[in-house]
């Protein structure tokens, strides 16, 4: 998967897009640009990371596949940025690209207050705690049904038959889609953080634009539907009635449904497996795991954290600004790494561990802060909670038998691939 187009179809130079790993120490920090697909794709960028925090915590690149852009590292400087909605904007995008001029997908992510909040308002009830307690014993249901299925003492791909049947059974449920159908809601959202590579998910931009213009079409017949009946507790029947949103251009709608797709998708997904994988690195925590599975709920807020299932999030300076001792223009982009402040050592200690008991895993930026802060995040939590709860009631061990294939992207921090071994109690 590439980063030449995200969520937002970016635009990129394509002979900057694979240059050249630089080294981590040598390399002038004037010159550092840590926005490399294969730098995530290799897990490698944390030596990067680790130089701006100490070095650089707002760090200005002049030079990158993405234009030039001011990176903030520290847990401190991503904080307040996201919090500061009159300074750094999220329009017109939330990637470190920009969008193709004659693509556009405007999404309420991607909007500065009134219209941000006016549409989050209208979508906000699905993930309502009311509606979650509804949700949870269809989600265990689910899940129990999955584990299940698995085959026990044999290879398979743990994201395939987990990670992603998770999320796309959830998926179809909070749109309400057409269960047999749901397969085409994961393909939708890979296609959307998808680039165009040799031998790759996409052969063309053609090709990516035709598939999210079919996404466009199908979903355009639900809404049609459910305009048309009385209001409904799934994504599209809020979208169709609500005040902010049932005006909408179609661009904006299909802008609206990948934010929801990619966003009920990716982010849980990866934090299924990264858990997985995490546990086996740390082969202590998943001893401490069986001895007190009251520490789930604990886990899973330092899973996220350790994963960090979405790397960075942009904003764009509004007016020139001192921050943190640097002179930021009007009209700079500004990227938040949250997967460098997740490790950031002064606020997590041994950052780079799982420590599924730690105490303040609950502080991490994986859900970002402010009006932009993740509107999902209990429903991602309770997905892993309950996955987890079940796992440890059938499994002595999920244990990764084979070195994980990653995304490529520095956007979407995920595993295409987690060959496991499953070992009954």
């Amino acid at each position: 998967m590439s980063e030449a187009r995200t969520i937002e179809q970016t635009a990129v130079q394509p002979d900057l897009i694979e240059r050249p790993w630089q080294d981590p120490v040598s390399t002038p920090l004037a010159d550092l640009d840590v926005a490399r697909p294969s730098l995530f794709q290799a897990n490698a960028q944390w030596p990067y990371f680790e130089r701006l925090r100490r070095e650089a915590p707002v760090h200005f690149c002049r030079d990158s596949a993405f234009g030039p852009y001011w990176s903030v590292s520290t847990y401190r400087t991503i904080k307040d940025v996201d919090e500061n909605h009159e300074t750094f904007s999220s329009e017109p995008g939330i990637t470190i690209g920009d969008q193709d001029a004659d693509f556009q997908l405007p999404m309420f992510i991607a909007m500065d207050r009134p219209r941000h909040d006016e549409q989050r308002k209208v979508v906000q009830p699905v993930v309502a705690p009311r509606n979650l307690a509804t949700l949870e014993p269809t989600i265990r249901q689910r899940v129990c049904g999955i584990l299940d299925s698995l085959p026990v003492g044999e290879t398979f791909n743990w994201v395939d038959r987990v990670s992603i049947e998770l999320t796309t059974q959830m998926l179809a449920t909070l749109f309400d889609f057409p269960f047999e159908q749901r397969s085409r809601l994961t393909r939708w959202s890979d296609v959307a953080t998808a680039g165009v590579t040799a031998g790759g998910l996409l052969e063309s931009e053609d090709q990516r634009r035709a598939e999210l213009m079919e996404c466009l079409q199908v979903f355009t017949g639900i809404w049609n539907e459910r305009v048309n009946k009385a209001p409904g507790n799934d994504l599209i029947s809020m979208l169709a009635h609500g005040e902010a949103t049932r005006n909408m251009q179609p661009m904006e709608y299909l802008g609206n449904l990948i934010l929801l797709i990619v966003g009920g998708n990716d982010t849980t997904r990866n934090s299924i497996s990264g858990g997985v994988l995490a546990l086996n690195q740390f082969p202590e925590e998943y001893d401490k795991l069986r001895a007190n599975q009251d520490l789930i709920p604990n886990m899973v807020a330092e899973i996220i954290r350790w994963q960090t299932p979405l790397a960075h999030m942009r904003r764009r300076a509004l007016k020139d600004v001192t921050f943190h001792g640097q002179n930021i223009r009007a009209g700079d982009k500004v990227v938040m790494w949250y997967a460098s402040g997740n490790r950031d050592e002064s606020v997590f200690t041994d950052a780079d561990r799982l420590i599924i008991d730690r105490p303040n895993a609950r502080q991490h930026l994986s859900f970002g802060f402010g009006i932009h802060r993740c509107m999902g995040n209990r429903l991602g939590e309770m997905q892993l909670r309950v996955l987890w709860e079940e796992i440890m009631r059938r499994f002595h061990k999920v244990e990764v038998v084979g070195e994980p294939e990653r995304s490529y992207s520095t956007f979407v921090k995920g595993y295409t691939k987690l060959p496991v071994v499953l070992h009954p109690l």
